[in-house]
């Protein structure tokens, strides 16, 4: 017999139902007792964030680098620039339409009630280097490992990949629904719970709406560039589409994403070589989503944020993009350095980041993973023209 395991995402969304319904019935004791879980837990995934970046950005810079070719070049420019831009198209969808949702402030009370519930005790453990000395590291290292072709290192930083992955396998994943658990808690003890769900489903139907236009422009463009009905081109995306929403992983798609982007014309060798790589390197429904994500919760808190802070933000967690694919929850843990580093997200608002992107982890793969067969028939009609060589 098999066993059965209970996905990520049925996880959290029963830690949010039972944290809801548990929170006005469970003594203070016990709300404090989860407090203090929180607390360890957040401890250690500080401690974890500069571990995950270096662990897992190190060794997808090394493997990056190791291609040649102009075709390489196009491709990766091509997916981070539209990774880039769904970014930008997901902060200006959201200034515009969250405040209305939101309203200032809105559910900033919630969050600092459900803080003030105080833990039996705490544990401070130190990251051993900040995030942006671990960004620095891997970005510096990872690229002299693929100029070099240091094949010790490479297998050294392969293997602490490996412990990276596992320890986010084993110990954080399966904790993630005791700690969302424990912030929903928190939240309806206080009684401030009901105002956050509202927003969150509010926010849920604003960016699957965002989802759908930004697969309709891509495919637009990949039209006119390719002089193809764009439809027709989407319409023979679907079952990859529908595939990434069952798997929730672009690399368990990439054979459907494969041949249904032949099925659109690619040539099989363009299709062969920028489909596996933008499942690595192109996550823009993962950006879009979580852009629109620290936006509303920065509305939700009252924190303040400009243009300019989002920009850079959006750069960096476009490169920070390539460490994400097969990891469970890789975007969103990638994700967890810049957001505290660059915007300022807390405990509180980390979890809730986790909370709001899981909820939604489906439809951000399916984006991407669609997307990626719009790039590959830009690049397939560059490389015919002659343009590109591999």
């Amino acid at each position: 017999m098999k066993k059965f395991r209970l996905g990520l995402l049925p996880s959290i969304l029963i830690a949010i139902v039972l944290g809801i319904a548990l929170g006005r019935m469970l003594p203070l004791g016990a709300v404090r007792f989860f407090a203090t879980f929180n607390a360890l837990f957040s401890s250690f995934l500080q401690f974890l964030i500069p571990l995950i970046i270096i662990g897992l950005v190190t060794p997808a810079i090394s493997d990056i680098g190791r291609g040649a070719g102009r075709l390489l070049l196009v491709t990766a420019l091509l997916a981070y620039a539209d990774t880039v831009f769904a970014g930008l198209l997901s902060y200006g969808t959201s200034v515009t339409f969250f405040p209305r949702l939101i309203g200032a402030g809105g559910g900033a009370e919630a969050l600092s009630e459900a803080a003030s519930i105080e833990p039996f005790f705490t544990l401070q453990i130190p990251p051993m280097v900040d995030v942006m000395s671990a960004l620095v590291f891997s970005f510096t290292l990872g690229l002299g490992m693929a100029f070099f072709g240091s094949a010790s290192l490479k297998t050294l930083f392969s293997e602490f990949k490996e412990i990276v992955v596992k320890t986010i396998e084993v110990v954080i994943l399966p904790l993630l629904p005791v700690y969302i658990f424990g912030i929903f808690l928190g939240m309806t003890h206080t009684g401030q719970v009901f105002q956050v769900v509202k927003v969150f489903l509010s926010i849920i139907i604003v960016i699957f709406l965002m989802h759908i236009f930004l697969l309709l422009l891509q495919y637009c463009i990949a039209g006119v560039v390719t002089r193809r009905n764009p439809l027709r081109l989407l319409g023979r995306m679907m079952p990859a589409y529908f595939t990434a929403l069952g798997t929730s992983s672009s690399a368990a798609t990439i054979p459907v994403t494969l041949e249904q982007t032949k099925k659109n014309g690619v040539s099989d060798e363009v299709a062969g070589f920028t489909v596996p790589l933008c499942a690595t390197i192109h996550l823009s429904g993962s950006t879009l989503k979580i852009v629109a994500c620290a936006v509303a919760l920065m509305l939700m808190n009252g924190m303040p944020f400009d243009f300019g802070m989002f920009l850079g933000f959006i750069l960096m967690l476009g490169i920070m993009m390539v460490a994400a694919p097969g990891v469970p929850g890789g975007a969103i843990m990638a994700a967890l350095g810049v957001l505290s580093s660059m915007l300022g997200f807390g405990e509180q608002e980390q979890a809730l980041m986790i909370a709001l992107y899981i909820a939604m982890d489906n439809f951000g793969t399916a984006c991407n993973v669609t997307g990626d067969g719009a790039i590959a028939l830009i690049v397939d009609r560059f490389f015919k023209k002659g343009k590109v060589s591999a």
